[in-house]
């Protein structure tokens, strides 16, 4: 069984495509949000999930106590708006994954988030874009591909319509996907 938990700054519709998928063998134990008006707070509350604010100046030794106290074992970046330190990362060597709105290595990295990808993507006339969960390193978006998912664009797309048409045809079916295999890989060890 995985516990997991998932780290949101937003509307929280990745969280809302996993809870949907009912996936087996793992259980969302937690989420953790960098916004304290954040829809995705709700999304959890519904689902009768605890969560956790972290303002600025959080202490990083009592969200590990937290985090270790649940017995988490995955991490999901679903639209986290923060960057984590090293030492975070460090103790979670490998448990972290992230979703990110591109094909990368391509508009990755710092800065690179939102409609800023898409707005990039449409600039230089790629034909496809798409999603990609990766694992976390204190390299922004630069861990490894775990697995991607193209989406095509449109010669009429603005960075709106293609943002909608990745998180329609790419996030909501990639993620619960990676997670899914990570939660049976979990069951075999």
């Amino acid at each position: 069984m995985l516990n997991i938990a998932v780290f949101v700054s937003g509307n929280g519709s990745n969280l809302e495509n996993i809870l949907a998928a009912n996936i087996a063998n793992c259980q969302i134990k937690l989420v953790v949000s960098s916004n304290k008006k954040a829809y995705a707070l709700v999304r959890a509350a519904n689902h009768g999930i605890d969560t956790m604010i972290l303002d600025n100046e959080f202490d990083e030794s009592s969200l590990l106590k937290d985090l270790a106290a649940r017995k988490i074992t995955l991490i999901v970046l679903a639209g986290f708006m923060k960057i984590l330190n090293s030492s975070f990362i460090e103790n979670f060597n490998g448990q972290i994954i992230n979703i990110h709105p591109s094909l990368l290595p391509a508009y990755g990295g710092q800065g690179m988030y939102g409609l800023k990808v898409h707005e990039a993507v449409l600039k230089a006339g790629d034909k496809y874009s798409g999603a990609t969960v990766h694992q976390v390193t204190s390299i922004v978006d630069g861990g490894e591909i775990i697995e991607q998912i193209k989406v095509p664009v449109f010669p009429a797309d603005t960075p709106q319509s293609l943002q909608r048409r990745i998180q329609e045809d790419g996030e909501k079916i990639l993620l619960p996907a990676v997670i899914k295999k990570m939660c049976e890989r979990s069951l075999s060890k």
